[in-house]
């Protein structure tokens, strides 16, 4: 038995034709909803799955085509974060068997697909269960000499049980062995597992800005982010700033290791001192009660990335406090301060082997008010319309 899927995001298609193809089912699947039309027609499938939001046509104008203009009984199943009653009205009038709301589990998905055209005969081992997200989220997580700290087996339970996540991990010309290590990692996944591979050493600051761009050209990406590779703030923690930005009117989601009842928040006493000194100081520059700026856990909207990312930073370590300045300085202070959200963390953990030291802490305060000089000085940051987000090819591996 054959099954058609169409879908503009990749990264909902990938889990749903390796769930269907265990169970023993022949899958084709699309991302061109144009050209789904003309697969139609020579794949003859069984059974046509289809999402309703896609840029071009709708699925509406599918099922059209499919019950209107090719006089065609065959089944159609509706998945889609779209909730809309009146057009999950209209899709029934047209004729389609079921509608599916994004998230739902693929267990079910499986489930239906069996009531509408029956189980095969060759049905293979089925993977763990997965959620099918209604949005798809690009995380960037900068590496430099983490071979020793890099746990790529979390890393890749997480990204093979929630789906909608595409992990870029920029190598910031370590001197190490990770390169070899995220080349190892991505093996076998490289539909959702991208390395970015940066020659010489540019600083967190400038590895993240590279990986924020590059992953903005992924046009199926709703929110992209970035978080720390050692894990110190876990991918349910940022699973948490996603569902929080994908509910809500806010632009960026600030991951914030706030202490507070039930959260696991541990750091070592000396840096908890100096964290909240340059809290307090960065809170008077940036004039926005932030109570922690420089967590590295961050989900964003595509739409403030060129504001945030288009130009390089000025400093090292404070990059975090340039882009809430970059969004003030765009939007102004109130519109700026609406648009940011900062949410507790259940958990982070200070992980062995900080690239921040002492003496780098010391030099925060002086790299602040050169922050506060530049930014105060500067006129309002206008996206470039013509920026598009170029990144040489010869340094992406994937």
């Amino acid at each position: 038995m054959k099954i058609l899927a169409i879908d503009d995001q990749q990264l909902v298609l990938l889990p749903l034709k390796r769930r269907l193809s265990e169970l023993g089912y022949e899958v084709q699947t699309e991302t061109d909803a144009l050209k789904a039309k003309a697969i139609f027609d020579n794949f003859q499938p069984d059974l046509v799955i289809v999402d309703i939001n896609m840029p071009v046509i709708s699925g509406i104008e599918i099922i059209r085509y499919i019950r209107g203009t090719q006089k065609s009984q065959t089944p159609i199943m509706v998945l889609s974060g779209n909730t809309d009653d009146n057009l999950i009205v209209e899709s029934f009038d047209l004729g389609v068997e079921d509608y599916m709301k994004k998230p739902l589990s693929l267990d079910e998905v499986s489930a239906r697909v069996k009531r509408l055209i029956g189980a095969t005969s060759n049905q293979k081992e089925v993977s763990k269960n997965t959620i099918i997200q209604k949005r798809c989220v690009g995380v960037v997580i900068p590496c430099y000499n983490e071979e020793d700290r890099l746990s790529s087996k979390e890393f890749t339970d997480f990204v093979e049980k929630h789906s909608g996540y595409h992990l870029c991990f920029v190598n910031d010309g370590s001197k190490d062995n990770t390169l070899h290590i995220l080349k190892e990692l991505r093996k076998g996944r490289e539909d959702y597992i991208t390395v970015y591979d940066c020659e010489q050493n540019g600083g967190k600051a400038e590895a993240v800005r590279l990986g924020m761009l590059h992953m903005a050209n992924y046009t199926d990406l709703d929110y992209i982010g970035f978080l720390d590779a050692d894990l110190s703030t876990d991918l349910t923690d940022f699973d948490d700033l996603v569902k929080t930005i994908e509910t809500s009117n806010f632009k960026i989601v600030s991951g914030s290791r706030i202490s507070r009842m039930g959260a696991n928040i541990a750091k070592e006493s000396a840096r908890q001192i100096i964290s909240l000194t340059i809290n307090y100081i960065i809170r008077k520059i940036l004039k926005m009660n932030f109570k922690d700026t420089q967590c590295g856990a961050k989900i964003m909207d595509k739409e403030v990335i060129k504001i945030a990312f288009q130009e390089r930073f000025i400093t090292k370590w404070l990059f975090d406090v340039e882009i809430f300045m970059r969004m003030k300085k765009h939007f102004g202070a109130e519109k700026a301060d609406s648009f940011i959200c900062e949410q507790p963390l259940k958990r982070w953990i200070h992980a062995d082997g900080s690239k921040l030291s002492m003496k780098d802490s010391a030099k925060i305060v002086f790299q602040l008010g050169h922050i506060a000089i530049h930014y105060n000085q500067q006129k309002k940051i206008k996206p470039n319309k013509n920026f598009n987000y170029v990144i040489e090819p010869e340094k992406v591996n994937g």
